[in-house]
């Protein structure tokens, strides 16, 4: 669905869209007031927050466990951002009742079928997408989410979640933050698992940049995680220095502080309007989305290198190192 929004003089951004999501329903609404920040208010800022939740989960030995031992991230690392990428995009741009947004959740568990993966793990997988667009925003966003945007975040991903499967999904954000604490306290850990998708992921960063700045990428992450003992010390990252860590969040302060009054590129910012290495052209298909190893036993001829789908199942909370 296009909204009739556009930027005033071509550069300043309408008020309109900051209007109409605070006369929206948040619970009603909140397929449309998420597609609303996604695409006009904070298209840029979304991106890079679920960047960061995605990155927080290999924190998680049992999730990690699983994501090593399927190659994916090592073998098509690329592949693997992409197709993550656009999965989640297609519901957050159409919401999930539109044939994409349908499409993409269906592909998604699916995918998801062929692994056994604990219900906290799923949960928690979920929390990193409630959580960091609402710190991401704070901190680094032209502006901090509302209040009212806040509840529509929630609301939507719960509902993500229950058409996902979920079960047990704490009903408010206060439970759901302390059945987090749980389980960090439980999986939490330094292990090989989380270290080596940690490494194989920000090699993904690392190919995007010219070899002078590919030795920045671990660093700059790390610095938006180094108030995050724990974590750091799962994905076994030293904590950078503090100048540096300042140097990097001073610097994403001061972008956020120049885009709050003014608006450069697409607007609205969709699927369509943003290249990926993957697919050139943005030539692809929803049912393509899928890891390398499943397109095997789904009946596809792979693109790359297969696994065994049986093999790629991992126990739950193990940390093989073996499998580094």
């Amino acid at each position: 669905m296009s909204e009739p929004f556009r930027k005033r003089w071509g550069l300043f951004p309408n008020p309109g869209v900051d209007r109409t999501i605070a006369a929206l329903d948040a619970r009603q609404d909140c397929q449309r007031i998420v597609r609303l920040m996604g695409q006009y208010d904070m298209a840029w800022d979304m991106q890079r927050a679920l960047e960061l939740a995605l990155f927080y989960t290999y924190g998680s030995d049992s999730v990690s466990t699983l994501l090593n031992r399927t190659g994916e991230f090592r073998e098509h690392g690329q592949k693997r951002y992409d197709d993550t990428r656009l999965l989640i995009g297609h519901f957050l741009e159409a919401g999930w009742d539109s044939e994409a947004g349908a499409q993409a959740l269906d592909r998604i568990n699916r995918t998801h079928a062929h692994y056994r993966i604990p219900n906290e793990d799923y949960l928690f997988v979920l929390w990193t997408f409630i959580e960091f667009p609402l710190r991401w925003s704070k901190v680094y966003a032209r502006r901090p989410m509302t209040a009212h945007e806040r509840e529509a975040g929630f609301n939507f991903w719960v509902e993500i979640g229950r058409r996902m499967g979920l079960s047990d999904i704490p009903p408010t954000r206060a439970a759901f933050d302390a059945f987090i604490e749980g389980y960090k306290q439980r999986h939490f850990k330094p292990c090989e698992a989380s270290a080596q998708v940690a490494q194989d992921t920000l090699r993904v960063g690392q190919a995007w940049l010219p070899w002078p700045l590919k030795g920045l990428v671990a660093p700059v992450v790390y610095s938006l995680f180094d108030d995050d003992a724990l974590f750091l010390a799962a994905v076994g990252a030293r904590k950078p220095p503090r100048w540096f860590a300042a140097l990097v969040r001073g610097g994403l302060r001061t972008h956020g502080w120049l885009r709050r009054g003014t608006r450069l590129g697409a607007y609205p910012l969709r699927l369509a309007d943003t290249p990926n290495r993957s697919y050139p052209g943005n030539r692809y298909t929803i049912e393509q989305l899928k890891p390398v190893h499943l397109q095997r036993v789904e009946g596809e001829a792979p693109s790359g290198t297969p696994g065994d789908a049986e093999s790629a199942v991992a126990p739950a909370g193990r940390c093989p190192h073996a499998w580094r």
